[in-house]
């Protein structure tokens, strides 16, 4: 649920609220009765939830000896599963 910050126009006290996006904006200050404005916040962050795009390329791609004569962690014969850094 989104958090909204609203300003009084009368006594100019400043509050955050948690509404649901469907809801209507609230219109009165809860301490004087005057006027409210809402306000542009910046908002949160958010996170990416599941695997890295780059770890499955890498996963998927053939071993390194084939491509450059070595492997990634410097072995000359191929690495046994999971690949060098990936458990």
């Amino acid at each position: 649920m989104p958090t909204y910050e609203y300003e009084c126009q009368q006594c100019g006290r400043q509050f955050e609220v948690q509404q649901g996006i469907m809801e209507p904006s609230l219109g009165e200050c809860p301490e004087c009765g005057g006027e409210l404005r809402r306000l542009v916040s910046g908002g949160t962050g958010f996170i990416l939830k599941g695997g890295s795009p780059g770890r499955a390329r890498k996963r998927d791609q053939a071993c390194s000896l084939d491509q450059g004569g070595g492997t990634c962690c410097g072995r000359e014969s191929r690495c046994e599963r999971p690949p060098c850094g990936e458990a």
